[in-house]
């Protein structure tokens, strides 16, 4: 069975079938010429996938995400980062930054958040004269943070198909995020030193003080979500639902620029992209499913351990497989597929799997910055207006800071473990 899977997924993949229908028709086939039992099971395996309450969080996260895309909280975030770090050298880059720390921390997006931030932020850094090819990578980049600060679909996805916790793997991001945000910064500011970009935008008391009092309700959303997740006052669906309502109600009674047209697009965007995800989750969780039952984790823990002999070796060479995989599959779905697979091995060496969670979703972020699925490269472009080329180009030297800061994470686990044993061993 284990060769038939293998060709049959290999096979379809070449030909380009949508993941989704790969995996299903991988296990159906299976099931066939191997069990002989209907297909009716494959159907009940499905249907189990999703029996999920935890799953009422992606599309309600996606669901704000859009909202607050198409509305003013992401721009009064921005204001808010503009007066804080704005003045001193390179801030406007860092404002941005900042501004898609801040905006991840509310959608769980990627995609969401280089629209939200980039689309305000590119015209303005490129007329302070911050430079084509830095503004489209640092806008690019910056924004796929969105799914390493929580709260993030990929993560909740993760969870899923490695039946761990959520709230746990959530607390696991910020440190990493906040790293990556970081590095990012500090990489700006060493360019804006030799460049000598400057903000010189000054702001009176009054200015700065309408400032704040306007962006509060944008700031307060990521303080209520993930306070009330990381004190069990909310679960990760019931704060999904919470930033739903929260972000319509700022944007409908304080901030009133979202209409009902937009709101009317967002809704059938946001569901469209729901099926699609949970399509795929479905047909994943029951293709590991079938793994399962086949002893294929342990069989492929056996083979790992007898040719690797350390932790280490291992995360480094499940990253560069993850990698090579990224270039024939969307990253998601990849590690939907891939994650179950080591998850023997995982336990065998010892291996955190909230640690392994990060890696695996720092591997996503770098799957939405290289082509040939790189979906943040793709959103880039409508802002940009730039062919992939030129994006994917300006993007590499990033590509370079976070090669570094996922081999930090991933060599040292405290990084991300530090937040969930600091604060769940109470």
């Amino acid at each position: 069975m284990i060769y038939l899977l293998v060709i049959s997924f290999c096979f379809l993949l070449f030909l380009g079938m949508p993941i989704s229908v790969m995996l299903a028709a991988t296990t159906a086939a299976a099931l066939l010429v191997f069990k002989g039992v209907s297909l009716t099971i494959l159907a009940q395996q499905m249907f189990n996938a999703l029996d999920n309450s935890v799953l009422q969080a992606v599309p309600f996260f996606i669901l704000a995400g859009g909202i607050m895309t198409e509305g003013a909280l992401a721009k009064r975030l921005i204001d808010v980062m503009n007066l804080l770090v704005g003045r001193i050298r390179g801030g406007l880059a860092m404002a941005t930054v900042v501004g898609c720390v801040f905006f991840a921390a509310l959608s769980g997006s990627s995609p969401a958040t280089v629209v939200a931030i980039g689309s305000i932020m590119y015209p303005a850094l490129m007329k302070a004269g911050y430079g084509r090819n830095f503004t489209t990578g640092l806008i690019t980049s910056a924004g796929s943070l969105g799914i390493v600060i929580p709260p993030s679909i990929p993560m909740i996805l993760y969870c899923l198909v490695m039946n761990t916790s959520v709230q746990k793997l959530f607390m696991a991001g910020i440190v990493p995020g906040l790293l990556i945000g970081g590095v990012l910064m500090a990489y700006t500011y060493v360019l804006a030193m030799k460049h000598d970009w400057r903000h010189k935008r000054t702001y009176t008391w009054r200015e700065a003080i309408m400032i704040i009092l306007r962006g509060i309700p944008a700031l307060l959303l990521p303080v209520i979500v993930l306070r009330g997740i990381y004190t069990g006052k909310f679960t990760p669906t019931e704060a999904a639902a919470v930033s739903v309502v929260y972000a319509l109600a700022v944007e409908f009674i304080i901030y009133r620029e979202l209409t009902w047209k937009k709101l009317v697009k967002v809704t059938r965007d946001s569901a469209l992209l729901s099926s699609c995800l949970l399509f795929i989750l479905a047909c994943a969780i029951t293709f590991t499913w079938l793994l399962t039952a086949e002893q294929l984790p342990n069989q492929l823990a056996d083979v790992i351990m007898a040719h690797v002999d350390s932790w280490w070796l291992f995360l480094l060479l499940v990253s560069i497989f993850f990698l090579i995989t990224g270039a024939a599959m969307d990253a998601v779905s990849a590690m939907m597929v891939l994650s179950p697979l080591f998850a023997e091995t995982l336990t065998r060496y010892g291996i955190d799997y909230i640690h392994y969670g990060i890696v695996m979703v720092l591997m996503i972020e770098f799957g939405f910055l290289t082509p040939p699925f790189g979906l943040n490269l793709f959103v880039s472009m409508g802002i940009t207006g730039q062919p992939l080329t030129s994006v994917a180009r300006a993007t590499a030297p990033f590509l370079v800071l976070l090669i570094a800061c996922v081999l930090v994470i991933t060599f040292i686990p405290e990084i991300s473990l530090f937040l969930p044993n600091l604060l769940l061993s109470k």
